[in-house]
């Protein structure tokens, strides 16, 4: 049995037998295909003993992907279901996460880099090869515009203002905001797009998306944050790096550098200021560290 098979049924299950809401039922729909697609990468299927340790790698890798407390504590309660459904269907008789934890939801301070570090990651890709321009002009948008993993994927050519300095993002619900965006995040965008890009784009494969693989289709999340993870490694930054630090990073160095809260709220797409407010706690530390290091009473 497949892990699109067993999930199908799974989704039968929830509507037949239990009769679960749509908008619920989209919710486990969203959270376990990630799962299935990350169980088929590592070449396991349904009916195997799956070890616990699996489950937990992939709930880090959540956190590593961007995605909230809440939004991973949710993806281990479908995938939970998921499991307990597995013994009750006898396609398996043990449930790897029967003695995990549900993940703790708490909110802590954003993870940022150093400017320094933002740099050094940014310059880690050699520009005169088709991938090293596309991952230069990635970090550079990912970081400049502050930009979600799942809207740098879905960033589409009609959405750059090149002349206007804008780009033009839909984010969580489809909330339409205008981020501006630097010179050199420009120059790097239209570098891979005149250059790099269309050595792999191919008629009906790109969805109109600006950052493509290999294959000529969007990246995937995964796809992501191995570019990430490999250009920090290249730079020589120590951290645990991810697409979502560069978000924070964004964030905080405008704030530090003197930007209203209520502008950085916008730019991020952010609902409620109380979101944004967190990235000032960042700054505060920033603050005493400054205060301590060059007042004289410090």
């Amino acid at each position: 049995m497949t892990w699109e098979t067993l999930l199908e049924r799974f989704y039968d299950y929830l509507a037949l037998e239990k009769s679960m809401a749509d908008n619920t039922l989209f919710s486990y729909r969203l959270d376990l295909k990630r799962y299935g697609e990350y169980m088929q990468e590592r070449e396991i299927v349904p009916k195997d003993t799956i070890p616990a340790t699996i489950i937990q790698d992939y709930t880090e890798l959540l956190g590593d992907l961007g995605l909230s407390a809440n939004s991973i504590a949710r993806n281990f309660s479908s995938i939970r279901a998921l499991h307990k459904f597995m013994i009750l269907d006898n396609i398996t008789d043990k449930n790897p996460t029967e003695l995990l934890e549900t993940p703790r939801i708490r909110r802590k301070l954003p993870e940022a880099l150093s400017i320094e570090e933002v740099i050094q990651i940014i310059e880690a890709p050699d520009i005169d090869t088709p991938n090293g321009a596309r991952d230069r002009a990635m970090l550079e948008i990912i970081y400049g515009a502050g930009l979600r993993v799942s809207e740098l994927i879905n960033l589409r050519l009609d959405q750059v203002f090149f002349d206007e300095g804008l780009l033009r993002i839909y984010g969580k619900g489809n909330k339409e905001r205008l981020v501006p965006i630097g010179e050199e995040a420009l120059q790097a965008l239209k570098m891979y797009i005149g250059r790099a890009r269309p050595l792999v784009a191919k008629t009906g494969k790109s969805q109109g998306c600006i950052f493509l693989n290999r294959f000529g289709k969007p990246f995937s999340r995964m796809g992501i944050l191995n570019i990430v993870k490999h250009h920090a490694f290249e730079a020589g930054v120590h951290k645990r790096v991810y697409p979502h630090i560069f978000r924070h990073s964004f964030a905080t160095h405008l704030l530090e550098n003197g930007a209203d809260l209520r502008a950085v709220q916008e730019m991020l797409g952010h609902s409620d200021i109380s979101t944004t407010q967190i990235y000032t706690h960042v700054s505060r530390e920033y603050l005493k560290t400054e205060y301590k290091s060059y007042h004289p009473r410090g």
